[in-house]
């Protein structure tokens, strides 16, 4: 036999035992080379029965492009309709693995608190929350904790930036800024807006927008059909950025 190959299958035998006599913490560092880009629906599928006694096995699990407010997020439509879990592909793609087990037992937590007792407050994290976070990382060596959002990624995201010209802009901690992933305008849409005319009262004006944001892509059509017609060849256009709106799960005004 190929002594590489006998080497390679004593060490594989050595590791198989050891994993065996001594599992694995489901946030060991090894995970980060030996399962680098885990399949989230069978990381899901093994929680599931790991800690949750299969009753989550008809909730859905899936990546979320657009979603850059928080790193999960629970949902839940209908009386004991769908459960849905959704993870921010933006915040959690280059972050560490361990990120990513914390956050989808976190919002696993809030589904079986649904599934279980029809709780249907996703942004509570009381006792009965509490009692299977402490439970889970107890067992598996987590630290799941009531918060998973990740301050320095999510404003990244906000690069829409506008400011108050009234009162709130000298009080602190937002002083009179709304920061927001998506180009959509302080107004009454936003829950905090009475508070906001009655305490204030100023106008919004944007201050900041990303680079080259909104400029025009699409050439003059009476040019293009000039040089169309010169040179023989059909014209084309460079169709315009599109801001294509993504819903909003934050509570506050920083969305």
């Amino acid at each position: 036999m190929d002594e590489d190959f006998l080497l390679a299958t004593q060490l594989q035998e050595q590791f198989n035992y050891e994993y065996e006599t001594s599992p694995l913490s489901i946030v060991d560092e090894s995970w980060e080379m030996l399962d680098p880009s885990p399949d989230v629906r069978a990381m899901f599928l093994e929680f599931n029965d790991m800690f949750f006694w299969g009753k989550l096995s008809g909730v859905e699990v899936r990546w979320s492009p657009r979603m850059t407010l928080c790193a999960g997020v629970c949902s839940y439509e209908g009386r004991g309709g769908l459960c849905s879990i959704r993870l921010s592909e933006p915040l959690l793609k280059l972050r560490p693995r361990k990120d990513l087990v914390e956050t989808l037992l976190h919002e696993m937590i809030h589904a079986l608190l649904f599934v279980t007792q029809n709780n249907r407050d996703r942004d509570g994290h009381g006792p009965e929350f509490c009692k299977h976070m402490h439970r889970i990382n107890k067992a598996s060596g987590t630290k799941i904790t009531v918060y998973h959002s990740f301050h320095d990624e999510v404003d990244v995201y906000r690069q829409h930036w506008w400011r108050c010209n009234g009162p709130c802009q000298s009080r602190k901690p937002y002083f009179g800024f709304v920061k927001r992933a998506m180009n959509r305008a302080p107004s009454s849409l936003d829950p905090w807006w009475g508070d906001h005319q009655r305490t204030c009262g100023g106008t919004y004006t944007k201050v900041k927008e990303p680079e080259g944001y909104g400029k025009k892509g699409k050439k003059d059509g009476k040019t293009s059909e000039k040089k169309a017609l010169g040179n023989g060849k059909p014209s084309s256009t460079t169709p315009g950025n599109m801001s294509v709106p993504s819903p909003c799960i934050s509570c506050n005004s920083f969305c």
